[in-house]
């Protein structure tokens, strides 16, 4: 029996699909500049003719098997992705970047036996839930050569507008799930309005144009009920995730324990960093996020391996004794290949010029507003850090002027993005830096300590950045960070070159909101025991908050006048639920370039607090019902055997 997608095949020298294949922004290189870096098309088509024997998937066999997802909003465009595929499993091979292919080379023609028939799929783009009137349709191909993920621009759009999205095997009935997105704003559009942005990491973040702020997603630690919450509450524009989307390490047995990673030891190969993307992806709250929101996310260092830097990272050194010894016989530079393969592929992200084959260092201009600054501040190009075992030579070396968190080409780039939304009068500037940037020392038995993990443990670097903010008269700046498992909320502030009066904040070039995590541990042990650990910071008068219990994410409201950071907790992570707990309230006034005072406005729900009450009300909200409601979690992760 000859099935329409046969003849599709068959057809695959037509102009029109020529388009289709190239559609698909996951065969592209992912450099501007180099083009060669691509997968072949040619050997793409030619293969559909050659090997036209061979049963092509009926749509039947197939399935949108992890959802939809967008981002990287533009003002006229969006990114849009999804994965369609015989099963859930990734594909096996991973001779895709091995051999003799060039460096961050996509072509697999001559490595793998690919698919004889690439999948082919359409997608439109409403302006309508009802699906009713297209603004924007296309058809792309999938094949094995990209795990058969799908990401294509969808174009033409109105800027600042909500739209709705869906994918359809072509001449099928076979639907992807209906996403949502919203474009950016356009570059001078004058925004009166909020945007609310959702922010998390291994963690989540949130926050309002609206964004909402993530980071630190650990899977076998607990469930993802940040993502969910904020989905429930739909009250941010769009989702920053600041890095740690996954994590490399191997937890649990898979079979007995809840959650165990996927695949069952840490990870390494292509097929490895495939799968746990994918097991991370089938989660409901993340898989939620994705479909509702436009994300604009960066990666940490766990997409890749703990503790990053230019030549490798704390479990695997770039030498024979630790090759041999500390992986399945894959180098330092091999793994990163493979992670940062498997990261474009799954990620609804641009591919911005990578001449280093390792750039997603971007940045997003979002009306007159605010400018979003995207940093890479561990895989770019940085210099050793802190890998445990060389802690004291990092203490000695962490001021040389010759080191540095981000490369000289990041870092110059960097300075030039400051300068020029300073120029054209953006209201703020909005950095996205997995590190945290404040120097904050830790006094335990009259010792301080620092994290040199860190921009503390790169201080020229941090000190230039300084310099060029106080020189220039850049005022107006958010950072935002991710990393720790734990809150913290700061002015930025150069102690000791220039005059800051912790009491005021006077004398701050700017604030610092960092998010804890989705669903690793922070501080740890109880909400008492987490406080004392939280108490032991304050000596740090920069800092004006800190809280390492709760799981969760933040939100920051941006207006002209200000912008409003919102911190909210998970009470636990041990069951997925859509509890919610209000943790504190801030905010920057324009101009000001500190924290207004009284501190979150003299009180906050858990924590250390200077200059305020902290009061435990465990006052709770379900996200799904909308009751609120006073109640406590004994457990707050997963336990495992």
């Amino acid at each position: 029996m000859v099935y329409t997608s046969t003849l599709l095949s068959l057809l695959a020298l037509s102009t029109g699909t020529w388009a289709s294949y190239n559609a698909n922004l996951n065969y592209r290189s992912p450099s501007t500049r180099h083009t060669g870096m691509g997968i072949n098309i040619d050997s793409v088509h030619r293969r559909s003719l050659a090997k036209r024997d061979e049963a092509p998937f009926h749509p039947s066999q197939l399935n949108f098997t992890h959802g939809v997802a967008s981002g990287d909003p533009y003002a006229d465009s969006v990114i849009l992705w999804t994965r369609v595929a015989p099963s859930l499993e990734a594909d096996r091979s991973n001779v895709t970047v091995s051999g003799t292919v060039g460096l961050y080379n996509h072509d697999t023609e001559p490595y793998i036996k690919a698919s004889a028939h690439p999948i082919c799929v359409d997608y439109q783009v409403y302006e309508d839930k009802e699906g009713q009137r297209v603004v924007d349709k296309g058809r792309a191909y999938t094949t094995s050569d990209i795990d058969y993920t799908l990401k294509v621009e969808a174009s033409g759009l109105k800027p600042f507008t909500t739209y709705w999205y869906q994918f359809q095997i072509c001449n099928s009935n076979v639907t992807s799930p209906l996403g949502r997105t919203k474009t950016a704003p356009g570059a001078m559009m004058l925004l009166r309005k909020l945007i609310w942005l959702c922010i998390l990491a291994a963690i989540t973040v949130c926050a309002h144009f609206s964004l909402v702020l993530s980071e630190l997603t650990k899977l076998a630690s607990g469930y993802f009920n940040a993502y969910g919450n904020a989905v429930r509450k739909d009250s941010v524009d769009y989702v920053l995730h600041l890095g740690d989307y996954i994590y490399e390490y191997e937890k649990g047995v898979v079979g007995q324990d809840e959650r165990a990673a996927r695949p069952q030891a840490d990870i390494f190969s292509l097929y490895d960093y495939r799968t746990r993307l994918g097991q991370y992806r089938t989660d409901l709250d993340l898989a939620a996020s994705h479909q509702n929101f436009a994300w604009i996310p960066i990666w940490d260092d766990h997409e890749i391996a703990d503790n990053g830097y230019r030549d490798g990272f704390s479990r695997l050194n770039n030498t024979e004794e630790s090759f041999r010894n500390d992986s399945p016989q894959i180098s330092v530079d091999q793994r990163k290949m493979n992670a940062v393969r498997a990261y474009f592929e799954w990620m609804p992200l641009r591919q911005v010029d990578m001449d280093d084959g390792l750039r997603i260092w971007r940045s997003f201009k979002m009306g007159n507003l605010f400018d979003l600054i995207m940093l890479d501040t561990r895989n770019y190009d940085r210099s050793i850090t802190d890998l445990y075992w060389n802690t004291d030579y990092i203490e000695e070396i962490h001021n040389d002027a010759g080191r540095t968190l981000m490369g000289g080409r990041q870092e110059s780039w960097f300075e030039k993005q400051l300068t020029a939304s300073n120029q054209r009068g953006a209201k703020w500037r909005i950095i996205g830096s997995q590190l945290r940037f404040a120097r904050l020392g830790r006094e335990t038995n009259g010792e301080v300590t620092y994290n040199l993990d860190s921009w503390e443990g790169y201080r020229a670097n941090q000190n230039r950045t300084l310099k060029h903010l106080y020189d220039n008269n850049i005022g107006n700046n958010i950072m935002i960070a991710g990393d720790t498992h734990v809150n913290w909320v700061s002015d930025i502030a150069w102690i000791g070159e220039k005059p800051y009066d912790g009491s005021t904040g006077a004398g701050a070039i700017g604030v610092e909101f960092a998010g804890t995590a989705v669903s690793s541990s922070g501080f740890g042990g109880t909400i008492n025991s987490a406080e004392q650990t939280a108490a032991s910071y304050a000596r740090n008068e920069d800092l004006q908050w800190n809280e390492g219990y709760y799981r969760g994410y933040f939100e920051l409201r941006m207006r002209p006048s200000e912008v409003e950071a919102k911190y909210f907790g998970c009470p636990t992570v041990a069951t997925r639920n859509s509890w919610e707990i209000p943790l504190a309230n801030f905010t920057v006034k324009h101009d000001d370039n500190h924290l207004a005072r009284p501190i979150a406005g003299g009180q906050v729900e858990a924590g250390f607090v200077h200059q305020g009450e902290v009061k435990h009300s465990n006052l709770t909200l379900n996200t799904e019902t909308g009751e609120w409601q006073v109640i406590g979690f004994d457990q707050m992760f997963i336990k495992y055997q």
